[in-house]
This record gives structure tokens, sequence and C-alpha cells, in this order.
């Protein structure tokens, strides 16, 4: 994933082998808000000095696909490790317009690192027929979308469910 230089650190136990990760300035966090705000919230608490970069992509409810409203990326971004952050991956539609983003601006799909929580399998069918090279990280696969383009079981809107502003 994001490289690493090999470091030994002395313990009261013995020398420990381990890895330091790179240097704050070659990283950026751009969050898919607002879903994606979550996840930021925890990679600026374990790393407050990575730069940050925002893209707003809400998805049509009728139709599944994203719609762009709002891109604001740090400069030099190009020159950076790129970690995407949206809590799920479901169609991969709004994943695909962020990556079409970065690589605009100069990032190459091998330097983009896109994590999220929950995903399925279309959804990272469609991200690597894309861009095999994006490196994709979650915590779980789910069955796959129900007809609504929903994961399945899936959690819901996390946006909603984060923010506590789903309907009651």
């Amino acid at each position: 994933m994001l490289p690493k230089e090999p470091r030994t650190i002395a313990t009261p136990c013995g020398e420990y082998a381990g890895e330091d990760l790179p240097d704050a300035s070659s990283v950026c966090a751009v969050s898919i808000m607002r879903a994606g705000d979550a996840l930021l919230e925890v990679v600026r608490t374990v790393w407050p000095a990575v730069s940050v970069g925002k893209i707003l992509i809400q998805r049509d409810e009728e139709t599944a696909r994203p719609d762009l409203y709002y891109v604001k990326l740090p400069p030099r971004i190009e020159q950076k490790w790129v970690l995407l952050l949206d809590p799920m991956l479901a169609t991969g539609g709004s994943a695909l317009l962020a990556i079409e983003k970065l690589m605009a601006q100069g990032v190459r799909a091998e330097r983009i690192i896109f994590l999220n929580v929950l995903t399925c399998p279309e959804g990272i069918r469609v991200v690597k027929e894309a861009h095999h090279e994006v490196k994709i990280v979650t915590c779980a696969i789910d069955d796959g979308l129900d007809e609504r383009k929903y994961i399945i079981p899936g959690l819901g809107d996390f946006g909603d469910r984060y923010f506590g502003t789903e309907a009651a």
C-alpha cells in the first residue's frame, strides 16, 4: 500500500523490527462527502498533518447514478499518495467519478488507496475493471446489491446513520 521504511525499535523486552509510514506531506486524504467525512475524522486523529481534499458526489436515488457538485484538492496532489475515503462501495459509480477527478489532476491510479467499511462484489468489480491499479481496502464484503442498488444485507445509508439524519 503506502511506501514504508524499515525501522528497528528497542523495547524493554528486546528489539522490534517494524516500519515507518511515509512523511505526512506525501499523503492526502480525500473524503467523498458527506459519509467519507466519518473516515476522515479518524484519519486526521491518527495522522493530523495529512493534507485534505473534498469531493461532493451525491447519488441520484432514482437512477443510482452519481452527480458531482464540488471538488477541492490540495496543491501538488499529483505528487502524493491519496487515501480516498467513502464508507461504502456499492455500484462503484461515486468511486469511479472520484477516481476520474483525481486522475484528471495528475494522480496516478496506483497511488490511490480506496478505503471503505463495507462493499459488495459488484462495486469491487466495477472499480477494478476500470482501474485495476487502484487498491481497495475494506472491512467487509456483503452479498451484493438489491434492485434499488443498495448493499444487502448492508447497513442502510451510512451518512444518515452516522450524522443522525435518517428519517424516523
